[in-house]
């Protein structure tokens, strides 16, 4: 009976106390109204993206950044050219909001203030 007690309570400590991994949730967002295609985010250790995106679409991705180092966005647009852009620099164990918003001049990144601590 002790035991299944102590059991209860440790358990319950650590679901109150819970296990928090921070990660950067992002949004690419089409402010254009062309579609879009082959759209990639890289950021420190890896990348995402998505092969087509249509107009005023939003894509979502959750990411965790191990490592450091700078964001980037590459797409292609209707007319076939390759566009590129640079975002802001990422530290590991970032957390926050990224979004990425596409317009017809170029990419706008707002990062969340958090994201880059």
């Amino acid at each position: 009976m002790r035991t299944s007690l102590t059991l209860a309570l440790l358990g319950s400590l650590l679901a109150a106390g819970g296990c928090h991994s921070p990660y950067v949730a992002a949004t690419v967002h089409n402010g254009t109204d062309q579609p879009l295609q082959l759209i990639e985010v890289d950021y420190p250790s890896a990348s995402f993206g998505t092969e087509n995106l249509a107009p005023g679409a939003d894509f979502h991705y959750r990411f965790k950044v191990q490592g450091s180092g700078g964001t980037k966005l590459t797409y292609t647009d209707i007319a076939h050219h390759d566009h590129t852009s640079s975002g802001p620099s990422l530290h590991e164990g970032a957390e926050g909001q990224l979004v990425i918003v596409i317009t017809p001049t170029g990419a706008a990144w707002k990062p969340d203030t958090a994201v880059l601590r």
